[in-house]
């Protein structure tokens, strides 16, 4: 895994550039603290930090062919590499090292940009190919990797986030009515971010940029076919799936581990992964770790969103599988550590958030990287496999918007944009986007002929949580792992997987009158009958009260300032009235996120020292 950045300008000579280029690079130090590679010619700048996994000694990038025209930064891992080195050694290939980049340059060179349909994995990278003059950005299937664009007039900046492409003189940081909307909502619309110009490439797309311009292209997206599996082929073969699956992820040369929160999607990779680690008859050790909260197990209060702590569960799995576990265990001082905040904003680059789950998530991985160089996470399940409680929820599926919000208006849950000015939301006319963005979202929908009634409105609920609702959490699993120098794999969103069950009627989803009943059905020997009982429980949150009071203490900070970049767009007497009340115990995590919303786009304002005037 690591960091990629780049800069194609036909109009000037880039070996002049090369300080502006490697500061392009430098700024991905975090994502590959390894080593840093920088390639220059008159119309191109490659630039590559490595996080070191595969081949240590030989994955050395940018990657040049031998001609020493072609020219590879890659960040990802193709897990089918050794399947394709073997296919490419018979071609006449030969290759000097064991990475899975070299197999990935030499694929660029038998079968130029329809290697992409012979790649499985999580994968973003830049092929400079010095004999057209032409660019190609290619990003994976799922968007597990992330990957950015910025179009100049006669090139294009890249990198694998924001930061690579601001730190180019050439980049101005301003935020424009959309991407205003997108961050209030924390729906931004796919392919832009909140800065003017700043583009995200879409999962699943290939750019070229030549001369002529810049050209996108979809190489893959969700489509929808006939099943013509029976219940118990289709619990066999997401089985033998997962197993494949999980298989080709272990694959690491340095220290690999296990997220584990004791729900059903980290613990089936748990059980998957020890049973495959010991498949040769000889028990190996596998690690695992859990994020917890000091006093958190003994003070739970059940939630909208979890009826459970995690650790007796976690404690379980790891008890049953055999890994050798630890609770990463956290204070409200370490969530609230202003360094520490700053950290996670940086990672992101962008003012979007979770809140404390960010913060705590990122605190995890800090700890888990002293011992690991590899996690894998369950991340995702719950879009495939159909596990959110919205997702059950008549009522919430019924209204005209995303799910997860009906959800969230359904319990009451404040919006996150209620504490900022009424008239500036009106005149931004975030009502409209929102609408405008759920109508887009559902057109995009692939319908089997014929599909009516609850399998029609399940394909697109699910369609709308694999395009839309797990992209925000991909990135933040990876710019908060990233941003210590760790990997993340996410097994669940192997495209195999995703576009078999997501073709599976819903009839099947639900088959034993449960969330996830096909992902239960297909690994339920694996796992304690605590877990295989266990109900969703998403990523957890303090229930520290402590924790609001600070947010209220942040919030009265900022309205007691006349100098806090935020103030001018608040509504700030309602603001007050939040800022006042008395936490006593908290219920639900959802009513601080429009807290943490303003403290967020306040320091993202100050560090990124961004131009409002587009609102």
């Amino acid at each position: 895994m690591c960091g990629i950045a780049g800069w194609v300008d036909y109009a000037r000579d880039l070996t002049t550039e090369a300080d502006t280029a490697r500061a392009m690079t430098r700024e991905m130090a975090l994502r590959g603290p390894d080593d840093e590679g920088l390639w220059l010619s008159e119309h191109a700048a490659i630039g590559h930090r490595r996080l070191a996994v595969i081949d240590i000694e030989g994955g050395k990038q940018p990657m040049v062919d031998p001609s020493g025209q072609v020219v590879l930064t890659y960040s990802g891992e193709v897990y089918n590499y050794r399947e394709l080195r073997d296919e490419l050694r018979a071609r006449g290939h030969e290759f000097a090292t064991e990475s899975d980049t070299e197999v990935v340059l030499r694929s660029y060179l038998e079968w130029g940009a329809e290697l992409v349909d012979r790649l499985n994995g999580m994968y973003a990278f830049a092929i400079w190919d010095g004999r057209s003059e032409e660019l190609l950005l290619v990003r994976d299937r799922i968007g597990v990797k992330p990957l950015f664009f910025y179009e100049l007039p006669d090139g294009i900046l890249f990198g694998s986030e924001p930061k690579a492409i601001l730190a180019n003189p050439l980049v101005r940081r301003k935020i424009d009515t959309t991407g205003f909307c997108g961050f209030l909502t924390g729906s931004p619309t796919p392919g832009r971010t909140p800065f003017t110009g700043v583009h995200d490439l879409k999962p699943g797309r290939l750019l070229r940029a030549s001369r002529d311009g810049i050209d996108v292209r979809t190489y893959w997206k969700l489509e929808s076919r006939p099943h013509e599996d029976d219940l118990p082929e289709t619990i066999a073969n997401v089985r033998s799936l997962l197993e494949d699956i999980v298989s080709r992820q272990l694959v690491s040369d340095v220290p690999l581990c296990m997220l584990l929160s004791g729900g059903l999607d980290s613990s089936v990779l748990t059980a998957l992964a020890q049973r495959a680690v010991n498949g040769d008859g000889h028990p190996g050790e596998l690690r695992s770790f859990a994020v917890d909260f000091e006093g958190y197990a003994e003070n739970f209060r059940p939630d909208d969103m979890r009826d459970t702590p995690d650790r007796p569960f976690v404690h379980d799995v790891a008890q049953h599988v055999g890994s050798r576990h630890r609770d990463i265990m956290l204070g409200t001082d370490d969530l609230f550590d202003p360094e520490t905040r700053r950290s996670v904003l940086h990672a992101w680059d962008l003012p979007y958030h979770l809140g404390d789950m960010d913060i705590s998530l990122f605190l995890l991985f800090r700890a888990i990287r002293e011992h690991s160089t590899v996690a894998i996470s369950g991340e995702a399940a719950d879009e495939v496999f159909g596990g959110y409680p919205w997702i059950h929820d008549e009522a919430a599926l019924n209204m005209p918007i995303f799910p997860w919000m009906a959800a969230a208006i359904g319990g009451g849950a404040p919006p996150p944009f209620s504490l900022f000015d009424p008239g500036l939301i009106e005149r931004i006319k975030l009502g409209e986007y929102l609408m405008g963005l759920y109508s887009d979202s559902v057109a995009k929908v692939p319908h089997l002929d014929g599909e009516e009634g609850e399998e029609r409105k399940m394909r697109e609920v699910m369609h709308l949580h694999l395009t839309r609702f797990v992209r925000n959490l991909l990135d933040r699993k990876d710019r908060t792992s990233m941003a210590v120098g760790l990997e993340v794999r996410v097994p669940f969103c192997d495209h195999r997987l995703v576009e078999y069950v997501f073709n599976a009627p819903w009839s099947m989803k639900k088959c034993d009158g449960r969330e996830k009943s096909l992902l239960r059905k297909a690994t339920e020997d694996l796992l304690p009958q605590s877990v295989l009982d266990r109900r969703k429980a998403v990523f957890p949150a303090t229930q520290d009260p402590r924790y609001d009071m600070g947010l209220r203490a942040e919030l009265k900070r900022i309205l007691d300032s006349d100098d806090e970049p935020v103030r001018p767009y608040l509504d700030l007497g309602t603001a007050r009235e939040v800022a006042d009340e008395v936490v006593e115990h908290v219920t639900s995590p959802w009513p601080r996120l429009r807290i943490e919303s303003v403290v967020r786009m306040n320091l993202w304002l100050k560090e990124y020292d961004v131009d409002m005037s587009g609102l």
